[in-house]
């Protein structure tokens, strides 16, 4: 657990990324994309923003080959930001070396979590990966310990962080690689009044949309994006981003997606899947 009491704010800002799928070499790419090109732009656009926010959430696939090398690249890339950043992984993700190399680099990259925030709000990370697989799954410790946190800290805000989406992306090819028990995740969340909202990745397009009745956010890849509303495996044009969250003291959540402007990212729009 992390306690930050000491914001002088009335609210909390943070910086969300997610999906960048660095690689074991630094030309490595996907779908036609260098990743660690346009990551690093995205940093890089980040710092030029001037943006005042006091940490970063990393939502997942934040390396594509599971290499030791791609997630010490990882903390070499955003370390120049100097914030904490709190991870969850993603389903292209290996944990032991994720888990192993980012104990290395602990001032960077912090094992948190559960996030107390100010005196309103509350961060609850949870793991959806099925290792092996695409598809996500919440375990039974991970429900458990939400509901006891959920439980213990009533009177604050919560916002819940996973990697795998909820809600239908309307093409089939992406949406069989859900969150495939969504409705345990529902009845826990149905037991208190203080859930604001869900935070996501991993379908590479941003959405702000309601879900049972909860605020429900994706933020598109600092990589690649892909097209929604689409059956069939379709690439967008559109570029990297990152989302700006800013959690208000009533419970509201404002928040922003930032594509690069000054760079262009373009994939390979005839690959068929990867």
């Amino acid at each position: 657990m992390t306690v930050c009491d000491n914001q002088k704010d009335d609210h909390i800002r943070f910086i969300q990324i997610t999906d960048p799928h660095l690689f074991k070499e630094p030309i490595g790419e996907l779908l036609g994309i260098n990743t660690q090109a346009s990551f690093q732009q995205v940093l890089t656009e980040i710092q030029r923003s001037g943006t005042n926010y006091q940490f970063v959430l990393a939502t997942g696939d934040l390396v594509q080959d599971g290499s030791e090398e791609g997630y010490q690249r990882f903390c070499q890339l955003i370390k120049p930001l100097q914030k904490p950043v709190y991870w969850i992984p993603g389903n292209h993700d290996f944990q032991p070396n994720m888990v192993k190399v980012f104990n290395e680099n602990q001032q960077t990259v912090r094992s948190d979590k559960h996030l107390l925030l100010g005196e309103k709000w509350q961060i609850v990370l949870l793991d959806s990966q099925v290792s092996g697989v695409p598809h996500g799954e919440l375990s039974q410790y991970q429900l458990e310990w939400l509901d006891e946190k959920l439980q213990e800290y009533q009177e604050r805000y919560s916002l819940i962080v996973l990697h795998h989406h909820l809600l239908s992306t309307n093409s089939a090819w992406l949406d069989q690689h859900n969150l495939r028990n969504a409705n345990e995740l529902a009845q826990i969340l149905a037991k208190y009044e203080n859930v604001r909202g869900i935070l996501h990745g991993h379908i590479h397009q941003q959405v702000d949309a309601e879900w049972n009745g909860y605020r429900l956010m994706c933020t598109p890849s600092t990589s690649v994006q892909f097209k929604p509303d689409h059956n069939a495996f379709t690439l967008d044009d559109l570029q990297p981003a990152w989302r700006e969250v800013s959690l208000l003291e009533n419970g509201e959540i404002e928040t922003q997606i930032h594509r690069i402007q000054q760079a262009q990212f373009l994939p390979n729009m005839h690959e068929a899947g990867y």
